[in-house]
């Protein structure tokens, strides 16, 4: 543990961790800090992890309140020793993607950051929306984009201008079925699932997508040209009139883009815009001189010393961890302390040579004012935004507690409970929390239903789980330590009173409530009559929100569960398939559907497969 002194520092008294200072090493590496509960609050690196580590507990050290916060609540740690500074930077990035720690400075949300995926590593490769960026795939990646409205608007412009696959299944060419609608339509005039596509002019189609969202526009233009020009010298009419609506539609969007730079280069221009309430990182993309787009992006924890250039560092390497496309010049408002090693890495994810650079005047330098307009502005109006949402909340909270006849300011915390079931088969429960009126996800619950295996019975799976619910409060389990103000049981009277025994026999007494789905009454323990909100009132809307969640919470992990179950039993019956090959072949291509459509040498790729296992997968999924 810590204790903290009257300098606001901290003291070390725990051995396990003293001992662990005494012994640290000198290389480069990364360090992992934990609390009490064993969750990883900070990820730093450090050229010396020796020198690095112990300057955090030094009581002489002039830490920031952040920091000291930090320390405070450190009680273990743990380090991991890299050859270079290069590898700990990589590392570093990795694990704060994966841990997200609390006093890191984190890319707000970025797991859920849209991205367009070309989907490269199939025969017959289309265009998607995905949330998950898989590296090593074969895929490629373009992104990611802050609004979802409009990355589906691009995916539909693309679908229209260029001739891909638009369906979600993959195909390879050989005939299963005759050609669905969308290639009557002419939206899909390959259409591979009947045999009719051509492979090499289909590839050059995803050649030129990716040529499009790459920025590369004017390059595209000029090759479709030479290709009109060509097919219309070989009476190719039809063809010659279908690359020519192709290029009016790349031009209308070319002319729409602003030239803005008298080079030909590829840059990004990052402004960085920080108060008490976080940060915002606005990026225009400049390719080949001209503003193709721009993104606005929010940082959390900023706070404390390091100001601008300690945000500038964390979001250059979270955001480029993951970026589709690394330009040669990447323009700063700051100079950060890592450009050395940042530059090396980005140098080796691109292949060429990146630059970061600090203008002090000229072109550049306006181009870093113009940005750090925008993300005054995208911050301005984020926070407006979220102060009319907090109103809202709030108002809605203290009309509900009135409702509920609570005192006023006593719904900080509401848990939410719901299962989902198929006549009682892979039963599962779901616990969700909303803290001042906001869905808190880090601290959502799951519950695989043990005692209703078969037997539909709703109560006895609410009071299965609210029992293990107190039953970990009870045992001190950190993940359940926080006391509810609310508990939001999805269900009538049946389903409450299961809940209030399963809570009751741990010695519990707090407020819970039942929201039936028909009539929208809420249940109240001791009341004889249901209590009607008045249907357009804010209280009815926060109950019904956090209602939705929770029954959205635990029927996706029910669909999950279920979904497992099925790939697995298809599984089961293939000779020489055992668990850990079956674990991988999900893993790899994530569904049976995609195994069925694949052949003996890719289900061979997948890792622990061998040519006779593949075979044998194959003949099972295609019936032979």
């Amino acid at each position: 543990m810590t204790e903290p002194i009257s300098d606001n520092t901290a003291v070390l008294t725990n051995l396990t961790l003293a001992d662990k200072l005494a012994t640290l090493p000198t290389n480069p590496g990364c360090y992992l800090y934990k609390d009490a509960t064993g969750t990883i609050i900070y990820v730093g690196k450090a050229i010396n992890l020796k020198n690095r580590v112990r300057s955090y507990f030094q009581k002489s050290a002039n830490h920031s309140p952040k920091t000291r916060r930090l320390v405070q609540n450190i009680v273990d740690m743990e380090t991991i020793v890299t050859d270079t500074e290069l590898e700990a930077l990589v590392l570093e990035c990795n694990l704060i993607k994966r841990h997200r720690p609390k006093y890191n400075i984190r890319l707000r949300d970025d797991k859920h950051y849209p991205y367009l995926q070309l989907t490269t590593s199939e025969p017959f490769p289309r265009l998607l929306v995905t949330r998950r960026v898989k590296s090593g795939d074969g895929n490629k990646y373009f992104g990611p984009y802050t609004s979802g409205h409009a990355v589906w608007q691009s995916m539909d412009l693309l679908y229209k201008i260029f001739p891909l696959v638009t369906c979600r299944k993959a195909w390879t060419n050989t005939e299963k079925e005759r050609p669905c609608l969308y290639h009557h339509m002419g939206r899909c005039p390959e259409a591979p699932c009947a045999s009719l596509a051509d492979k090499d002019r289909y590839w050059q189609g995803v050649r030129d997508v990716e040529t499009f969202l790459s920025g590369r526009q004017d390059q595209l233009i000029k090759d479709m040209e030479r290709k009109m020009e060509a097919a219309s010298e070989d009476l190719q009419f039809e063809r010659a009139a279908k690359l020519r609506d192709q290029l009016n539609s790349i031009r209308q969007i070319v002319e729409r883009q602003k030239v803005i730079s008298t080079t030909t280069g590829d840059q990004d221009v990052m402004a960085v815009v920080a108060d008490d309430t976080g940060a915002c990182v606005q990026m225009f993309f400049i390719r080949a001189g001209k503003l193709i787009g721009q993104e606005h992006f929010l940082l959390d924890g900023t706070e404390g010393e390091g100001g601008v250039a300690e945000a500038t560092t964390e979001f250059l390497k979270q955001y480029y961890q993951d970026a589709s496309f690394v330009p040669s010049e990447i323009v700063l408002p700051t100079y950060v302390e890592e450009s050395d090693i940042i530059e090396s890495w980005l140098k080796q994810k691109k292949g060429a040579k990146v630059t970061l650079t600090v203008p002090k005047q000229g072109e550049k330098k306006k181009l870093l004012e113009m940005a750090a307009t925008n993300a005054t502005l995208a911050l301005e109006q984020i926070k407006a935004s979220s102060a009319a949402e907090q109103g809202r909340i709030d108002g809605a909270l203290l009309q509900l507690a009135q409702y509920l006849e609570m005192p006023e300011s006593s719904l900080r915390r509401i848990e939410a409970y719901d299962n989902s079931n198929v006549q009682g088969r892979h039963a599962v429960g779901g616990m969700i929390v909303f803290e001042k009126g906001k869905p808190q996800k880090s601290e959502y619950r799951r519950f695989k239903i043990e005692q209703s295996e078969g037997t539909p019975n709703d109560f006895a799976m609410m009071f299965e789980m609210l029992s293990r619910r107190f039953n970990q409060m009870t045992e001190g389990n950190a993940k359940f330590a926080q006391k509810p103000d609310l508990i939001l049981i999805d269900g009538g009277k049946g389903q409450l009173s299961a809940a209030q025994d399963a809570m009751k026999q741990f010695g519990y007494d707090f407020p819970m409530i039942g929201l039936a789905k028909q009539f929208e009454l809420v249940y109240v323990p001791g009341r004889d009559e249901p209590i009607e909100l008045p249907r357009n009132s804010p209280a009815l809307f926060l109950l019904q929100r956090v209602r939705d969640e929770v029954h959205r919470f635990a029927i996706t992990y029910h669909r999950n569960v279920r979904g497992r179950a099925a790939n697995m039993s298809v599984l089961d019956e293939i000779p020489g398939i055992g668990p850990l090959r079956r674990r991988n072949l999900l893993k790899f291509f994530g569904s049976v559907e995609r195994m069925k459509n694949a052949q003996v040498e890719e289900l061979a790729k997948a890792p622990g497969m061998s040519k006779p296992a593949a075979q044998a997968v194959f003949d099972h999924l295609r019936g032979g």
